[in-house]
């Protein structure tokens, strides 16, 4: 495959690199992203022969130094700029001359506007465009030499750390954000196009695909540009891309970054543009946190779920600088003992059985008098907006609603690993004009069920017909219910079991709170998960029955 735009791909061709364990560093030159100069230097038993144009002097300025890589639009040389005795990097047009004239016509104007779109930032994480320089009519372009190498070529010898990942996202991400706010949308954001350089810099390169806000498009008719496995579903669909198609691309790359596998990637094009617009990859393994939220949230099908620019990068602050651990205090006590009388084992069994019953009776007296004492490693969190009390375990990361949530009627917690999360949402009788919870949590549950059943909704993606076992229940004496459902997740590639267990509660005022708590349906996770389920559904509290 190209690594440049406007290419056209076959159905057969392969769709990505292939990620691998860690190996020994590859040598130069660098084909992932011809703009890198390599950090190493492999000695070589032999000379080869120089590239032809080697030496070569463009535009009375530039010599040619040594080929860099090249893509379907260029080849990229190493060069000293003699004027100002510096090494630059230079794009040399590369169209084949039996296109047609329109389509030369195109690649020429293409490349003159990644000139212009990279030269109009100014951002330290987009790479900086000195001159475009015309050779013949042709435009060759010249470009900071950036030394280090792509992230494509890192992630050949294996993953990126949770920290390291959010790092990079977050150098991305401002190269992004730098661009949409000129009116540039870059449209192939993927590993390859990701730089390492030194001194821990990120830039994002090869805008030659960009598109720049009021001026017309050069896709030719039949063509396709852009790296399959990278490009949002909107963009497959034909739809109008904006910004939050390109956060769909820094998603996968923070997936393929993490988890070592690119997650839409097939055999071939058309499979992977079909898993573009229908797969669900596997919930991230490695990423967790912070990390794990801003990957399924960049990876929502719907470009309006996508979280916006702002909370992906609060996100990935969090996960780059997570705050460091509470220091454990230990109290001691020097006091003396005082003597007291001598109890014989029955009276201590008597003493202790006291001591417990009244601790467990006060307890249930100030706490939920329906749930039992919490688990060690719980706490509870109050939610006054939700007007709810949640128990979760200790450790498990917080999602809220971002900023522009107007609603902010749900709160979330997920384990490090995003096997495990918990979800607790109300909808307002006030804000209900539709009238769809008119009627009682054993009427919503049985309507939910229908739908799991005949639909498959609420984003689980799951084929038709998942196996649920509804059932009405009591929650502080009053009408409640419960639903549990066992699904298989709709990955042709992947699929996995998956549960989720759904508590529904309507206040006296009207309000409906759904309690919902997913987990794997086999493994490891799955008597955890319905442990986590279990205590969260008994312990909830809704402060206004």
């Amino acid at each position: 495959m190209s690594s440049d735009g406007g290419a056209r791909y076959s159905a057969d061709e392969p769709t990505s690199f292939g990620l691998q364990p860690p190996q020994q560093p590859a040598a130069v030159p660098h084909p992932g992203n011809p703009y890198a100069a390599p950090t190493q230097v492999v000695p070589q038993q032999s000379h080869p022969a120089p590239d032809p144009g080697t030496g070569r002097l463009i535009a009375g300025r530039y010599r040619l130094l040594a080929k860099l890589g090249h893509g379907g639009m260029g080849t990229v040389w190493r060069a000293k700029d003699e004027t100002v005795d510096r090494e630059v990097a230079v794009k040399e047009p590369r169209v084949p001359d039996h296109l047609p004239e329109r389509e030369r016509a195109n690649a020429f104007e293409r490349m003159r506007r990644e000139a212009r779109a990279a030269a109009r930032l100014d951002h330290p994480s987009v790479v900086n465009v000195h001159d475009v320089a015309v050779v013949d009519g042709q435009p060759w372009i010249v470009m900071e030499l950036v030394q280090g190498r792509s992230l494509g070529d890192a992630l050949q010898e294996g993953t990126l750390g949770v920290r390291e990942a959010a790092r990079v996202g977050l150098e991305v991400l401002g190269a992004l954000e730098a661009a949409h706010a000129a009116g540039i949308l870059h449209r192939d954001v993927k590993p390859d196009n990701v730089l390492l350089g030194r001194h821990d810099r990120v830039v994002l390169t090869d805008f030659g695909i960009a598109q720049i806000e009021g001026e017309t498009s050069l896709t030719d008719t039949g063509g396709f540009v852009g790296s399959p496995e990278y490009i949002a579903p909107e963009r497959v669909l034909g739809q109008r891309p904006g910004p939050a198609s390109d956060l769909w691309s820094l998603g996968v790359v923070l997936y393929a970054a993490s988890e070592g596998v690119s997650p839409f990637r097939r055999s071939n094009t058309p499979a992977t543009l079909q898993s573009v617009l229908n797969s669900t990859p596997a919930p991230p393994a490695s990423a967790r946190g912070p990390l794990a939220e801003v990957i399924d949230g960049l990876l929502q099908k719907d470009p309006a779920r996508r979280p916006n620019a702002a909370r992906v990068r609060a996100l990935l602050e969090t996960a780059a600088n997570p705050p460091a651990p509470q220091p454990t205090q230990v109290v001691q006590h020097t006091e003396a003992p005082r003597p007291g009388p001598r109890l014989g084992r029955k009276a201590w069994i008597g003493v202790g059985a006291t001591v417990v019953a009244a601790a467990v009776a006060a307890y249930l007296a100030i706490a939920n008098p329906f749930a039992g004492p919490l688990p060690d490693g719980w706490k509870t969190k109050a939610h006054p907006k939700l007007g709810a009390t949640l128990a979760v375990p200790a450790q498990y990361q917080e999602s809220r609603p971002g900023a522009d949530d107007s609603k902010k009627n749900w709160i979330a917690y997920t384990d490090w690993s995003g096997s495990i999360w918990i979800n607790l949402s109300v909808v307002r009788k006030s804000q209900d004009t539709l009238n769809e919870i008119k009627n009682s949590a054993a009427a919503e549950m049985y309507a939910d069920n229908e739908k799991f059943k005949n639909q498959g909704e609420y984003d689980l993606l799951m084929p038709k017909g998942p196996r649920t076992t509804p059932e009405t229940t009591k929650y502080h004496g009053k009408p409640s219910a419960e639903n549990t459902i066992v699904y298989m997740t709709n990955d042709s590639q992947n699929p996995r079991p998956r549960e989720v267990k759904i508590f529904y509660y309507k206040t006296s005022d009207g309000d409906m709170y759904r309690l919902t708590v997913g987990y794997p349906g086999r493994g490891d996770f799955t008597e955890r998960g319905r442990e986590v389920a279990n205590t969260a559904i008994a312990n909830v509290d809704v402060n206004k029955l």
